[in-house]
């Protein structure tokens, strides 16, 4: 308290009247004496938790001191003060992200430019790179490698007979040149960095009209090394997708970070003591603690299942499958993308690579990472999270160009694990430390039934925002809620998010950007723009400062109330106009 009030009188007023006891007479008297009032641990407590309106069963914050200072804390060090917008872009503004070092920026839009920015005091522009020279109709994404010294950059690219794919490109921040154009398939994959020099990018190969197998490539940033002995691209995954879905939105995590983390979100022992299945497959579509209690009603398949023969091979499997189709014996009658996907799954039966066993392993010393992406398998809206172990002979292109041996009837590779949200998701985003996923999703109608995949269910207004913790493969908060988005499933595009040490951000379609306490859960600010807000990103460095971008062709600035008091006092004073007299007569 040595150093003045940080609150004001005015929200000291406020606040005590959620406290029954005290009537406006005593808050007033308060106000005049509040440095007495701040050491008072209980009364800070009951206003916190009143105020807030948060559980009592949530304890105070680890790193917190006393209920005062997180009081202070979440009232003074939330980036909501809008303090520049930056308007060179002159279209929609897709995506924001930060160098490792927070010296930098990056934003991309659909004018195709990608903008390199310096993050001082007053943020300038320091480079600008126009993607239309090589067939780009706009950049959507961009990633700084772990050194800084390459920008991942992703699009749209424009190819024959104006069909649309993905390009990634890769550009040195030592002197802003193109260093190399890696096709990607379909553009929503985005890409992203797996170490320094190596990138992850996707193609799709279509199959039927709704079985195709996504392929993950491992390329080398620098495609003209090229020799005998060295390769710039090598796959990593193949995996079959049915019923119209792909992979997309690809991320990597690094498991050698899960045992340092930055903030641990195990407050609510109960969620973890409720789940003790073993299943790999977690179902969210319940919203209550009763309905996960209820024993859940499996719907009737619309094809009979297959008897489990052992050892029938999935030839013997597809024979005698066709042959009850031509005796009709398969009731009820099937229609032809049923029928597809029930050849599809007979035919990779025995042609799948099994997962990696020991997936939550806990050595803190492996420098095994996770491939992370969305998917699904019901519908072409993603509704799934993949995840898939990278070991560490796997992150260089060095070896046979399609990758590891394998034996002939190992045609694809299965997923280590999968998480089902049961809506479709629209943003995911790692905490600084890799521990725990966020993920954007729009919820189904409960127990809804998908009978074709090409009609996916309608999804909700309202933007649920999950946590999973990734060493343990379990959801670890209730969903997080007040963000909204509107455009129904065939519009549907991703809302990005970001995590910092105490808090998490998204975007949202009803002109606003969200900001929520990790620790409490709860929304701490509302950011407003004229338009849909795309994107969010906070300073590695510094999570007072955020960044907002919109579809209103601006990047808004924010600092916390207190990076904005301390800004304003670096700022020079203006000299009186006497002492500036006196000062020109003695020169």
């Amino acid at each position: 308290a040595g150093g003045g009030p940080l609150l004001p009188d005015s929200v000291l007023y406020e606040i005590f009247l959620y406290l029954d006891h005290v009537d406006v007479l005593s808050v007033g008297l308060v106000c005049q004496q509040w440095h007495a009032v701040a050491r008072d641990e209980f009364l800070w407590k009951e206003l916190f938790y009143r105020y807030y309106r948060i559980s009592r069963e949530v304890p105070r914050h680890p790193a917190a001191v006393s209920w005062y200072d997180e009081f202070q804390r979440l009232y003074d060090t939330i980036p909501c003060v809008e303090v520049q917008a930056l308007r060179e872009h002159n279209d929609q503004v897709l995506h924001l992200s930060f160098s490792h070092s927070g010296c930098l920026f990056a934003s991309c839009s659909k004018d195709c430019t990608v903008k390199i920015w310096s993050n001082e005091l007053d943020i300038s522009l320091q480079h600008s790179s126009n993607m239309r020279p090589y067939n780009w109709s706009y950049t959507q994404f961009s990633q700084f490698n772990s050194d800084d010294s390459l920008l991942l950059v992703s699009g749209v690219f424009v190819g024959p007979h104006n069909s649309s794919s993905g390009e990634i490109a890769v550009i040195s921040m030592e002197n802003f040149t193109l260093l190399s154009r890696v096709r990607n398939k379909p553009y929503d994959v985005f890409g992203c960095w797996l170490n320094e020099t190596n990138l992850i990018s996707g193609n799709l190969h279509r199959i039927g009209r709704i079985t195709s197998c996504s392929v993950l490539w491992l390329n080398n940033a620098f495609q003209g090394i090229e020799s005998e002995n060295v390769n710039v691209v090598k796959r990593l995954f193949k995996i079959q997708n049915l019923n119209a879905s792909t992979i997309r939105t690809v991320m990597v995590a690094d498991c050698s970070r899960y045992d340092s983390p930055d903030l641990l979100l195990d407050y609510e022992e109960q969620l973890a003591a409720s789940s003790t299945s073993t299943c790999p497959v977690f179902d969210l579509g319940s919203d209550s603690e009763e309905e996960e209690a209820k024993p859940k009603q499996t719907p009737e398949p619309a094809v009979q299942e297959l008897p489990d023969d052992g050892g029938v091979t999935a030839e013997d499997g597809l024979q005698q499958f066709f042959d009850d189709i031509m005796e009709g014996r398969v009731r009820p009658a099937m229609t032809e993308t049923e029928l597809e996907t029930k050849v599809a799954e007979l035919f990779v039966r025995n042609r799948t690579k099994p997962p990696e066993l020991n997936l939550l392993s806990t050595d803190s010393n492996s420098k095994t990472k996770y491939l992370i992406f969305t998917t699904g398998c019901l519908t072409y809206s993603p509704h799934q999270i993949g995840i898939k172990r990278i070991l560490p002979h796997q992150m260089t292109t060095a070896g046979p160009v399609l990758g590891e041996e394998r034996r002939s009837d190992e045609f694809f590779d299965s997923l280590d694990h999968v998480i089902d949200i049961h809506g479709h998701i629209i943003g995911m985003g790692l905490s600084p430390d890799h521990r725990y996923l966020y993920v954007n999703s729009r919820a189904w109608p409960r127990d809804c039934v998908i009978s074709d995949p090409m009609q996916p269910p309608p999804i909700a207004e309202e933007i649920d925002l999950h946590v999973f913790d990734l060493k343990t493969m379990k959801e670890v908060k209730r969903a997080l809620r007040a963000h909204r988005a509107y455009t129904p499933n065939e519009e549907c595009f991703f809302i990005f998010l970001d995590v910092s040490r105490d808090f998490v951000a998204s975007g949202a379609e009803d002109r606003h950007g969200y900001i929520w306490d990790r620790h409490y859960n709860i929304c701490l600010a509302k950011l407003q723009h004229d338009n849909v807000v795309n994107s969010v990103a906070f300073s590695p460095v510094e999570q007072e400062l955020l960044l907002t971008a919109s579809d209103d062709t601006t990047i808004k600035v924010w600092r916390s109330p207190r990076a904005v008091r301390i800004q304003q006092a670096r700022k020079p004073r203006p000299r009186k106009l006497l002492f500036s007299w006196l000062m020109n007569q003695k020169s």
